[in-house]
């Protein structure tokens, strides 16, 4: 059992290390600045009212996400009336492009984007956690609250349902 001086500690470790990536989770679900930023605050005083409850977290990443994700769920829940989500990945920033590579890259990547966003939410989840934000099975499945085997599964069939988007659309090469 942690003293309250110990968990407020804790917590400030813990949003010192995650709170940017936490931020950019929630931002790529919702693309909205001000409601990522709010939700990660909320996220973490979630994980400061359980603590104070006398829990323990073993993980505290992992939880960290699933609280940033349950939040953002809940919130777009409440927002599709008005409209589900608009984007799911950031814009980058616009830079002239050195070469014609670069050209192709970004627009090889606009179009993931927007290919990425027609999936349905539990293939763009679990290839967001995996291949985005690089979790592990075992944490993605922590954080989604699946088994590992329904994110392997889920991430499977989101890759094949993703590259049979990107194959009708033009863009062949091997993203993942």
């Amino acid at each position: 059992m942690l003293e309250e001086a110990q968990q407020r500690e804790l917590i400030m470790k813990w949003y010192d290390e995650y709170n940017v990536a936490i931020f950019k989770y929630i931002y790529k679900m919702i693309h909205d600045g001000q409601e990522a930023e709010d939700l990660m605050q909320e996220t973490f005083l979630r994980v400061f009212r359980y603590l104070r409850l006398e829990k323990e977290i073993q993980f505290p990443k992992t939880y960290l996400y699933r609280t940033a994700r349950n939040l953002t769920i809940d919130h777009i829940r409440k927002q599709k009336p008005i409209q589900l989500v608009k984007e799911l990945f950031t814009a980058k920033e616009k830079t002239v492009p050195a070469t014609e590579t670069v050209v192709e890259i970004q627009e090889e990547l606009r179009e993931l984007q927007e290919v990425v966003q027609t999936l349905k939410t539990s293939y763009r989840e679990v290839i967001i956690l995996r291949k985005i934000e690089g979790f592990t099975i075992q944490e993605t499945a922590q954080i989604l609250n699946w088994t590992e085997n329904k994110v392997k599964y889920t991430l499977s069939r989101g890759l094949k349902m993703l590259d049979e988007k990107l194959s009708k659309g033009g863009v062949i090469n091997e993203i993942f």
